[in-house]
């Protein structure tokens, strides 16, 4: 293989650049549907990190998921409740946002090193949300904490975890099937 061929190999293609929009719109459409919580609301957002990761693997899937923030930074209302930009990646809730990264990050490669079987995809999914979870906790005391408000870990699990847990693993779940069933419509 000579070097050009192997320099067009790393470039991306155009259904590269497509599944990234694609994905991208999907995990805004996936924020979109929502159920109001006093401190976060249950969206799919996560399930559509999941199966964007999932289907797209570790470099197109953590991509799509940081264009999917860069296009909220830019104001474009991508995130939950229609909203954008720097307040709410900034805001109490902001560390969930950019822990989607490490949840694409961790599917994609658990994925490629251990295999497309469904109890990966599984297992997968839920340690990345797991580390998205930690990440947005821990970010959610941080800030909440800087502004003279003592929240402790017992508290802040008790509001952006717990209530979550079961909803998750039903996203997870159904993330897992989709992704099997549409994996081989997904041009690698």
């Amino acid at each position: 293989m000579n070097t050009e061929t192997a320099k067009a190999n790393k470039r991306f293609k155009t259904i590269d650049l497509a599944y990234i929009g694609i994905f991208a719109a999907l995990i805004a459409v996936c924020s979109w549907i929502s159920i109001p919580l006093p401190t976060v609301p249950i969206t799919l957002q996560t399930m559509g990190v999941c199966i964007t990761a999932g289907l797209l693997g570790t470099k197109r899937g953590t991509l799509t998921v940081i264009v999917y923030i860069l296009l909220g930074l830019i104001g474009v209302p991508v995130f939950s409740g229609f909203s954008s930009g720097i307040g709410v990646l900034a805001g109490a809730t902001g560390g969930y946002i950019i822990g989607f990264i490490f949840t694409a990050l961790i599917v994609g490669v658990m994925l490629k090193l251990l295999g497309k079987k469904v109890w990966v995809y599984i297992l997968s999914m839920i340690i990345g949300i797991a580390v998205c979870y930690a990440f947005g906790t821990a970010w959610f005391m941080i800030y909440n904490n800087s502004r003279g408000d003592a929240v402790s870990l017992v508290m802040a699990l008790g509001w952006c975890v717990t209530p979550f847990i079961i909803p998750d693993l039903v996203k997870i779940a159904v993330a897992a099937v989709l992704c099997r069933r549409l994996n081989k419509y997904v041009k690698n």
